[in-house]
């Protein structure tokens, strides 16, 4: 099976740093790794993957062969991920729906990487042949249904009490989404 490359893009943010966005690789173990490990556990709490497990970090790196799954990483100079985004086409009659995940390390949010990330794995997502596109996140991060506003896409649910955190308390998750021109 071959793996897939998705052209890379350099991306000057808004605090002039710069990051390379391009496809999940194989080599990028330590650093998907590294960056699980750095995420407040806070962050672990929505996530379906836990990216402090090893199991894990190894099924989404080889999950980079996948036909339905795209995964993007923005790569720091120092050749840290500095945020994390996938697109997974759902199967069965939904298979014209694609779910998208992203988070942002900490020190790389609000400087416009979150906003070219979604740009990315929304352009991924179409390349894997998607009609419409969703994002789950928790009711009160506002700054990620900012962020998906922006590209356009709606409000399409909330779930009451449907997450929990490590504490044992309930969280709201508003689903969002668009559809995208073919």
């Amino acid at each position: 099976m071959v793996q897939r490359s998705a052209a890379m893009s350099n991306v000057a943010l808004k605090d002039n740093r710069q990051v390379t966005i391009r496809a999940l690789v194989e080599s990028d173990r330590a650093a998907l790794t590294e960056f699980g490990l750095s995420l407040p556990k806070d962050d672990l709490l929505y996530l379906e993957e836990d990216f402090t497990n090893p199991e894990i970090i190894t099924r989404l790196v080889n999950a980079s062969f996948a036909e339905n799954w795209r995964q993007m990483v923005a790569i720091a100079d120092d050749g840290s991920i500095a945020a994390y985004a996938s697109a997974r086409r759902v199967p069965g009659w939904s298979n014209h729906v694609a779910e998208l995940r992203l988070l942002v390390k900490p020190g790389w949010r609000r400087c416009g990487l979150g906003m070219q990330m979604a740009q990315a794995i929304v352009e991924a997502a179409r390349d894997l042949g998607a009609q419409k596109v969703t994002v789950a996140m928790l009711a009160a991060l506002k700054a990620g249904q900012a962020i998906f506003s922006r590209l356009g896409f709606a409000v399409e649910g909330q779930l009451t009490r449907h997450a929990i955190d490590r504490n044992g308390d309930l969280h709201d998750v508003v689903i969002m989404s668009a559809f995208l021109k073919v």
